[in-house]
């Protein structure tokens, strides 16, 4: 079979611009409360898309780890290629994609940094050795072998044991979203898109879009 061959027709459920509820964040919410009872693997994994002075895209996975009222929470190095792109271009692209539901989400949006005491609240319940892990890596930096990594890991775990601190290059990022897309895959290609776009009072405006 050809990649070309690849496909599938898309029937799990629907999804109306008259059902949802008025707050994406609640729907995203409600979503996501979806993917735990579905046990749809790694829910929370986000494609992130940053721009940096170049002009030119970037993609990578990470993790959410906290959404509420003020937007979509993830921490990574401060100094890696994403939080170099986010300091020349404080602006992002979020896409939730859970298989089994025939769902994405997509989220457009100003990208901020969280507080110290935020950043710090989660690094301590961060396992230990992805703690040390965030002290010994230089972040999308060039290392010259497995060898001296796992060296300055080493390192690291000698100087600090079970107490290491918050490496000031390390944290959290929260976007603020000013438009997010819930899609719901259906038969024959004409699948639900309800978009939901902040307007200037900061009340939600949401409409259908054609797939």
């Amino acid at each position: 079979m050809s990649i070309a061959d690849l496909r599938r027709d898309y029937s799990h459920a629907t999804l109306s611009e008259h059902e949802v509820d008025p707050d994406p964040i609640k729907q995203f919410e409600a979503w996501f409360q979806h993917t735990l009872v579905a046990e749809v693997p790694e829910p929370n994994a986000m494609s992130l898309a940053t721009v940096g002075n170049d002009g030119k895209p970037s993609l990578r996975i990470v993790l959410l780890k906290d959404v509420d009222t003020r937007g979509f929470t993830w921490y990574t190095n401060y100094e890696s290629r994403k939080g170099n792109d986010l300091l020349a271009n404080p602006h992002a692209a979020l896409t939730f994609h859970w298989i089994p539901l025939e769902r994405q989400v997509r989220l457009e949006g100003r990208v901020e940094k969280v507080d110290v005491a935020e950043s710090d609240a989660y690094f301590n319940i961060r396992p230990l050795k992805s703690r040390l892990g965030a002290i010994a890596s230089a972040q999308s930096r060039p290392v010259e072998s497995r060898a001296l990594l796992e060296k300055q890991f080493a390192e690291a775990e000698a100087r600090y044991g079970d107490h290491p601190p918050r490496p000031a290059h390390w944290g959290g990022y929260r976007l603020i979203p000013e438009w997010i897309e819930f899609w719901q895959g259906r038969r024959s290609r004409l699948h639900d898109r309800i978009v939901y776009t902040r307007q200037p009072d900061g009340q939600w405006y949401r409409q259908r879009l054609q797939p």
